[in-house]
């Protein structure tokens, strides 16, 4: 067995609550559970955040190199839409 090391860890009265609750249930033993439970979910999330932040900056570069910004009207665009529809209505 691995050797378990204690640690002092401070919640907010929010997370302390959820955790209280939690082992109040039954879903949990003890609130060492609830914690290393959290852990080990943050332990398998973090390739995931690692990917979507890699995704994003892929995106923002893509972005960045896409050329400059293009200043659009939108009742420019609903107006040329709607004549778009009046002139395919009237085919």
């Amino acid at each position: 067995m691995p050797t378990v090391e204690k640690v002092s860890v401070a919640l907010s009265p929010e997370l302390l609550d959820m955790v209280k609750s939690a082992v109040a249930s039954g879903q949990y033993g003890s609130a060492s559970e609830v914690i290393r439970e959290a852990l080990r979910e943050w332990r398998l999330r973090q390739p995931l955040r690692e990917a979507e932040a890699e995704r994003l900056r892929k995106a923002w570069t893509e972005g960045l190199e896409s050329g400059p910004f293009a200043h659009f009207d939108i009742e420019d665009i609903k107006r040329r839409a709607r004549s778009r529809l009046v002139d395919a209505i009237k085919k």
